[in-house]
């Protein structure tokens, strides 16, 4: 099986990681003074730690799921893009020789798909769909909940309600400040 980007972010970036790996508990301990090396809190300052650590191996972990999916969405988009190119290539190069030759001449042919040659790029078209519509669908979510903050916003100011109780006397005071420059320039 070929080493893909994905493998190689997670061997590199995830095994390594973990806090077991980088130290452990016998040489967490070893590090505090030998008073407190048999306290039960640094046990529990290394499992506080090893979960602080997990949740950063999480995200990162996640992090490297959306890489290795922007990355397939990247290839198809290249692809997709040199077939376009070729297409078009194709095209000008049937025209100016239809335009040398006449019709009579031997253009190529467009490819025709088989049943096994069209399966994949149905299966590609559709992935990249798919992918569209997940993306307008986030894109939908983020306005509408920025909308809706904007509403909710302009209904507070309508009814003289604000997030910031002292905003008023926040404003009054600058505007006040303004004031008092401007009188001074005067």
């Amino acid at each position: 099986m070929a080493t893909t980007e994905g493998t190689i972010l997670r061997n590199y970036l995830l095994l390594p990681a973990r806090l077991p790996t980088i130290i452990s508990l016998q040489e967490f301990t070893s590090m505090f003074p030998k008073s407190q090396q048999s306290s039960p809190q640094v046990r529990a300052l290394y499992r506080d730690l090893q979960q602080q650590r997990n949740a950063v191996v999480d995200s990162v972990s996640q992090n490297i799921d959306a890489a290795v999916k922007q990355g397939k969405a990247l290839r198809r988009e290249v692809i997709k893009a040199r077939r376009e190119a070729e297409l078009e290539e194709q095209d000008d190069e049937i025209e100016i020789e239809r335009t040398l030759f006449g019709s009579t001449s031997t253009t190529q042919q467009l490819k025709q798909h088989s049943l096994l040659t069209i399966l994949p790029d149905m299966d590609d078209a559709a992935a990249d769909m798919e992918q569209e519509i997940r993306q307008m669908e986030q894109e939908e979510a983020a306005l509408l909940e920025s909308v809706k903050q904007t509403v909710g916003n302009m209904s507070d100011l309508r009814y003289g309600r604000l997030a910031n109780p002292k905003l008023k006397a926040e404003i009054l005071d600058g505007l006040q400040g303004i004031q008092d420059v401007c009188e001074a320039k005067t």
